[in-house]
């Protein structure tokens, strides 16, 4: 379970943040910037826990933001920091098989990592040394009262919490989209073409797709390459896996694809080499202009000879 945080600094009096929470790639809820209050994207996560508990979430995390906004207008004015920026923060746990469990906490400044919160001693290390880290790493730590509910909330409350949401919202971490799979083919030069197989519309995110030359899998190389998993917009994914191969070299492709929502079986996908259909078309159109030429030649020889037989009949009658 991941919350994620984006304010934006625009100067010492006005902040924006953005506040989403996500169960492995379910969007939960957001948090409404003008009022700091949570909406729920999910009508089950609502009754995952009591109204009071939601509550109490609200409470810590209107007290969170408004001290985090002074700790960073405070150290932008002392440390002499121009504005815009744009700071961020990741936070949350992780359940494991064996019930395991471990919390995180991450900050970032202007898309770079900055800081990071240590669960287990409850200590900040900065991933950047530098005036500013330093500054904000002295006062979290001198900060006793919100390293103390960082710890709280993480190392106890985020899997207790986590628990019940994926209890509420098993079916939804259990659904299941089946991919779809095409191929087709780009030719940026002569000498090359690039077979693309464009998966889409699958759910959950992992997935294998490889291309297969006469029926052996293609090994990792230059020739080979695969787009991240990227999000729809109706909550599935989509990537796109391109091969470049020599034009007519005589092999067979196809795209394979495996995914949890086709169980043992496997998306097979040939690419159909239409290649020499414009060449039998050209052959067909030229052999049919040869046939008329040679059929309009014929009459027309046809047809002088005619008149020459006739002129010469003319002639013996005088």
């Amino acid at each position: 379970m991941r919350l994620l945080q984006t304010t934006t600094y625009q100067n010492i009096s006005f902040a924006n943040t953005v506040g989403l929470g996500l169960l492995e790639d379910i969007k939960l809820g957001y948090l409404d910037k003008h009022t700091w209050s949570i909406h729920f994207y999910q009508p089950w996560v609502r009754s995952a826990l009591p109204q009071a508990d939601w509550d109490t979430i609200e409470n810590l995390l209107r007290i969170y933001l408004r001290k985090f906004n002074q700790m960073i207008n405070e150290g932008a004015m002392q440390m002499d920091i121009p504005y815009p920026f744009v700071a961020q923060c990741m936070a949350g746990c992780v359940l494991y098989p064996n019930r395991t469990s471990q919390a995180f906490a991450y900050m970032g400044y202007n898309g770079q990592d900055f800081l990071s919160f240590n669960t287990k001693n409850a200590t900040w290390t900065f991933s950047q040394d530098t005036k500013l880290s330093r500054y904000v790493q002295s006062f979290l730590q001198n900060y006793t009262a919100l390293s103390d509910m960082v710890e709280i909330i993480f190392n106890e409350t985020c899997v207790d919490k986590m628990k019940m949401l994926l209890h509420y919202g098993r079916a939804a971490l259990k659904r299941q989209e089946l991919p779809v799979a095409t191929v087709f083919a780009r030719t940026p030069s002569l000498e090359q073409l690039l077979l693309v197989c464009h998966v889409t519309g699958f759910y959950p995110r992992p997935i294998s797709v490889a291309w297969l030359r006469d029926g052996q899998e293609v090994p990792p190389g230059p020739a080979l390459s695969t787009s991240a998993t990227l999000p729809n917009a109706d909550l599935t994914y989509q990537l796109r896996s391109v091969l470049a191969v020599a034009p007519r070299d005589g092999h067979s492709y196809v795209c394979r694809v495996r995914h949890q929502s086709l169980g043992t079986r496997s998306l097979l996908v040939p690419w159909e080499n239409h290649s020499t259909a414009p060449t039998i078309g050209i052959t067909i159109v030229v052999l049919l202009l040869v046939a008329t030429a040679s059929a309009g030649g014929f009459w027309w020889w046809k047809h002088r000879k005619g008149n020459e037989a006739a002129w010469e009949a003319q002639e013996l009658i005088i």
